[in-house]
């Protein structure tokens, strides 16, 4: 079994990775069974969650991760839980907006796809 802090690191530097200069590349990692909650609103299957986020107003976005938390979400393993925390630079705003997100990953083969998938700003 694969150690799950490292599947979770790998997970999550290839995530941002092409959020930041791929968008539409993400919908590899969703399934027609996939959830996206972004900000309170909800977008079932890879479709529907792949045009939310190659919606989103910016042309321009970086991620600073900061943690990374990871849990097995099932008992018999495979299943993990992977939480993130950071902050976004967006377009050419030197302040980062603090967020979370939260991903549920599924083993497929050698690899994983986003069962669930949270996200949220965090407002101080």
């Amino acid at each position: 079994m694969a150690d799950i802090n490292q599947v979770a690191k790998a997970f999550t530097e290839f995530y941002y990775q092409t959020f930041d200069t791929n968008r539409a590349g993400l919908v590899s990692l969703y399934r027609n069974e996939s959830m996206l909650t972004f900000e309170g609103q909800q977008f079932a299957s890879a479709n529907n969650i792949a045009e939310k986020l190659t919606s989103l107003p910016f042309s321009k976005v970086v991620h600073k991760v900061s943690t990374i938390d990871a849990q097995p979400s099932n008992p018999n393993g495979g299943t993990i839980i992977v939480n993130v925390t950071g902050g976004l630079l967006i377009d050419d705003n030197e302040n980062p907006q603090l967020f979370s997100q939260t991903f549920h990953l599924i083993p497929e083969g050698s690899s994983y796809w986003v069962y669930n998938d949270i996200f949220r700003l965090c407002y101080v």
